[in-house]
């Protein structure tokens, strides 16, 4: 019951935490042969961060690139860096990009930075080709953040994914580590 994912184009796997979207994306990536550039957008904030980080990493084939990038992906790739992309994930670039205003800075505002972060992305797959594997989490099924800031981090995120989900050509949802087609 493996979904069957393009060879080319955008590829968006979404889930809850631990639902295995990484490990699903990872796992396309492995069994397609292919060159890969993992593009990893964490930034170590805390020890706990910096210890899944390097769990994280030692999970990858060695063969693999890696780019830690936290915000402007789309800008800084020109050049097809590898057959397959990984970008794991949406959910903490989407962080990063709120995180790197005021506390007290307008939805819209964020929104319209996620907007030309995800339209950039978009736009390098696109020009670039290949198969890319765009790793988010879904919040939207959860519980309403009792803080503003959070509030609209799971409003853009939200609106992130939709963007996103508008430009593949396949949309996975990872439910317990089962992926289902929904495009």
């Amino acid at each position: 019951m493996f979904p069957e994912i393009p060879v080319n184009g955008l590829t968006l796997i979404l889930g809850g935490a631990r639902s295995g979207k990484s490990s699903f994306a990872e796992k396309i990536a492995r069994e397609s042969g292919k060159s890969v550039l993992y593009i990893a957008t964490a930034t170590a904030g805390d020890d706990e961060m910096a210890e899944r980080i390097r769990n994280h990493q030692a999970l990858r084939p060695a063969q693999w690139q890696t780019l830690e990038c936290p915000l402007n992906i789309g800008r800084l790739l020109d050049a097809p860096p590898a057959e397959v992309v990984i970008i794991d994930c949406i959910t903490l670039l989407v962080s990063n990009i709120l995180l790197s205003f005021p506390e007290d800075a307008p939805a819209e505002t964020v929104m319209n930075k996620v907007r030309v972060e995800m339209e950039e992305l978009i736009g390098a797959q696109s020009r670039i080709g290949g198969q890319w594997l765009v790793v988010s989490n879904e919040v939207g099924l959860g519980l309403v953040p009792p803080y503003p800031q959070g509030r609209i981090y799971r409003d853009v995120l939200g609106r992130a994914n939709q963007i996103l989900a508008q430009a593949a050509g396949r949309v996975i949802l990872m439910v317990a580590g089962i992926p289902m087609v929904i495009k």
